[in-house]
C-alpha cells in the first residue's frame, strides 16, 4: 500500500498539469467538430463530412483514372485497378454468391468496400486523423443499404415465400415457433443491421481514440512533463507507431468484414429455401 500511495503522489501531478493544456486525451467531442464550411445553410459541413466527400471523389477519380483507357496489354495503373475490383469480385461476390449473383450484386459490393475502406484509411492519416466512419452517420447508412439489399434480394427470389420462411424456418414443430419466430425476427430484421454498424463505428471510434491517447502522451512527456518522463514518451512513441499499423490493418479488415457479411445476407436471402 506504501508503494502504491508513492506511485499515486509521483504520477497524479503529471495529469494535473496535463489539465492545464498540455495534455489533451481523447475526448467524444472530436468526432463532433465544429462546422467549417456553409455555416447555417443545409449543407453546414464539418472535418468528418469533408473528410467523407473528399474521400469518395477520391476514390472515383483513382477508379476513372484506371479505367479511362482500358488495353488489353494493361498499363501499371490498370493493373492495380483490375486486381483492387477482382478482390471483391472473386473472393466476395463470387465465392458466396456465384457468378450469376455475384455479378448482379457486384457493384454494390464493390462501392461498399471501397468507400468504407477510404472512409476508414483517414484514421491513421497525419494531418487528418480521424476516420470517416468514426461517427455513426456513415456506418448507419451503410447498415441500411445491406438490409434494404438483402431484403430485396430475398423478396426478389421469392415474393410470397421470403418472410414466411425467415420467420418460421421447414421442420420445426408448430408450438415451438412461438419461441422460434420472435428469436429469428429479431436476429434477422434487428441485429443484423445494428451490429453492422456499431462493429465498424466502434472499431474505427477506438483505434482513433488509443491514438489520439499514445501520441498526446508522447508529446507532453517529452515535451513538458521533465524528470524522467521522456523516457516514458519513448515507449508511448512505439506503442502508437505499432497501434498505427495495427489500425491499417483493421481498416482494411473492417472494409472486408462489412463487405462479407452483407454478401453472406444476401446468399441467405437467396438461398433455395426461400
Amino acid at each position: 500500500m506504501a508503494l502504491f500511495s508513492n506511485a499515486v503522489q509521483l504520477v497524479t501531478p503529471v495529469f494535473f498539469a496535463a489539465e492545464g493544456g498540455e495534455f489533451h486525451p481523447p475526448s467524444i467531442s472530436e468526432f463532433f467538430p465544429e462546422i467549417v464550411l456553409f455555416e447555417g445553410t443545409p449543407f453546414a459541413m464539418n472535418r468528418i463530412m469533408i473528410i467523407r466527400v473528399v474521400m469518395a471523389l477520391l476514390v472515383l477519380l483513382l477508379f476513372w483514372l484506371g479505367t479511362r483507357k482500358l488495353r488489353v496489354i494493361p498499363t501499371r495503373g490498370q493493373s492495380l485497378t483490375e486486381m483492387a475490383a477482382d478482390f471483391v469480385r472473386v473472393n466476395i461476390a463470387e465465392d458466396l454468391l456465384g457468378k450469376v449473383d455475384g455479378k448482379r450484386f457486384l457493384p454494390i459490393l464493390s462501392a461498399m468496400f471501397f468507400m468504407i475502406l477510404a472512409f476508414n484509411i483517414t484514421g491513421i492519416v497525419p494531418g487528418i486523423n480521424i476516420a470517416g466512419t468514426a461517427v455513426i452517420g456513415t456506418p448507419l447508412v451503410l447498415a441500411v443499404v445491406s438490409y434494404v439489399t438483402f431484403i430485396y434480394a430475398g423478396i426478389k427470389k421469392s415474393p410470397k415465400n421470403f418472410f414466411k420462411n425467415s420467420l418460421f424456418p421447414a421442420g420445426v414443430p408448430k408450438p415451438i415457433y412461438l419461441i422460434v419466430t420472435p428469436i429469428e425476427f429479431i436476429s434477422t430484421f434487428i441485429i443484423r443491421p445494428v451490429t453492422l454498424t456499431l462493429r465498424l463505428l466502434m472499431n474505427l471510434m477506438v483505434g482513433h481514440m488509443l491514438l489520439v491517447l499514445f501520441f498526446s502522451a508522447t508529446n507532453f512527456f517529452i515535451l513538458y512533463a521533465g524528470g524522467f518522463f521522456p523516457v516514458l514518451g519513448v515507449f508511448t512513441f512505439a506503442f502508437g507507431f505499432a497501434f498505427t499499423l495495427f489500425e491499417l490493418l483493421v481498416a482494411v479488415l473492417q472494409a472486408y468484414v462489412f463487405t462479407l457479411l452483407t454478401a453472406v445476407y444476401i446468399q441467405l436471402a437467396l438461398a433455395e429455401e426461400h
